[in-house]
């Protein structure tokens, strides 16, 4: 495949970037080949017919110009589904991101980019193609999202019954997003698990805390302490990519576990209401109403992967395609080998402090 040589989301020439951290803003740059790419704290500059660049969820600043802002493209940007070997919240550069201008993927309130693409694309055979080889590559390679963990987990080869399921709980950051606005019901890591257990009492359930919780960056979930009471085991610093092979089945809020899940061919039941769920593939306790096409795994992964987000190369120069990144993320990944160098157990230190996380 090709390198990729735009942005297809933004429309404007200027692009005005607001109130984003210093350390994100040559990511922002790659993002926007082309562009003229301003960044701001105050929107007083604005001018009529730009894009304004929001992170995620953040709602409009309510002192844009009513004239700008009806002629400006809101643009809102997030991290991608394959971003990198390391954590976000460790400042680590990415090598995906996502640009919507319609809303953003895990808010299940309103559409997104993403939700379009998906309910009224046609998908092509030689994107489907596309889709099952960058997904079997995936699988094959046990990337996912962060590519962190450096133990290994194998099931238990005693169990209560021969034919007992495996089900993996995976946590997330209570004060995410996406359990604000993609989880009407359950929103607390202790909550899903009672569910779950409660629901599939003779299951061997596995807990998985956040990555970012695990690594003290983010605080613990509202009696998350006690996750033991409610599952058979917690796992904390294993690979995701090796043990969802190890998993029957992924039930879960709105963690993209549950995709990472369904390209291993593995039963997904959502608690919430993530991107991936109502077309279907996975359980929902929770259905989205408008969401009414089927998909195909192939074509939920040709969207998600190949048409939605925005692939960088790790030298900051360009953007890629998925397949480039997919290499790139590989061999990071390979060189990095797993663990924690003792330098960046030092700066979280100082990013504990900053998070006011103890």
């Amino acid at each position: 495949m090709t390198e990729a040589h735009k942005n297809p989301v933004v429309r404007a020439s200027d692009v005005y970037v607001y109130q984003f951290p210093y350390w994100k803003w040559p990511v922002v740059r790659q993002c926007f080949p082309g562009c003229r790419v301003h960044f701001i704290e105050t929107v007083e500059g604005l001018r009529a017919g730009c894009a304004l660049v929001l992170w995620g969820a953040r709602a409009v600043p309510n002192e844009i110009d009513a004239e700008v802002l009806a002629s400006a493209q809101i643009i809102r940007m997030e991290d991608g589904f394959l971003r990198s070997v390391g954590l976000g919240v460790d400042l680590i550069r990415p090598v995906s991101w996502i640009a919507d201008a319609t809303g953003i993927y895990y808010d299940a309130t309103r559409g997104s980019g993403l939700e379009a693409i998906l309910a009224s694309n046609a998908f092509s055979p030689a994107l489907l193609a596309r889709a099952l080889q960058l997904r079997e590559r995936l699988v094959a390679t046990g990337i996912t999202k962060y590519n962190v963990g450096a133990e290994k987990w194998v099931r238990p080869h005693t169990s209560r019954q021969a034919n007992q399921r495996f089900i993996l709980v995976p946590g997330q950051v209570e004060t995410d997003a996406s359990l604000a606005l993609g989880a009407p019901g359950i929103r607390s890591n202790i909550g899903l698990l009672k569910a779950v257990r409660v629901a599939n009492p003779n299951a061997y359930v596995i807990y998985k805390p956040h990555p970012d919780v695990h690594a003290r960056l983010r605080a613990v979930g509202q009696d998350e302490k006690d996750a033991h009471l409610w599952c058979d085991v917690v796992l904390t610093d294993v690979a995701m990519g090796d043990l969802l092979m190890e998993v029957d089945e992924v039930h879960l809020l709105t963690s993209l576990t549950g995709f990472e899940a369904l390209m291993r061919g593995k039963r997904v039941t959502c608690y919430g209401q993530p991107f991936y769920a109502g077309w279907g593939l996975t359980t929902d306790i929770a259905p989205i109403a408008r969401r009414t096409k089927k998909l195909t795994l192939d074509e939920l992964v040709a969207g998600v992967l190949i048409l939605y987000p925005l692939y960088l190369s790790r030298d900051g120069q360009r953007l890629i395609t998925p397949e480039l990144a997919l290499d790139e993320l590989t061999e990071w990944r390979d060189k990095a080998g797993g663990g924690t160098p003792w330098w960046r157990r030092v700066i979280r230190i100082f990013l504990r402090r900053i998070n006011g996380v103890k």
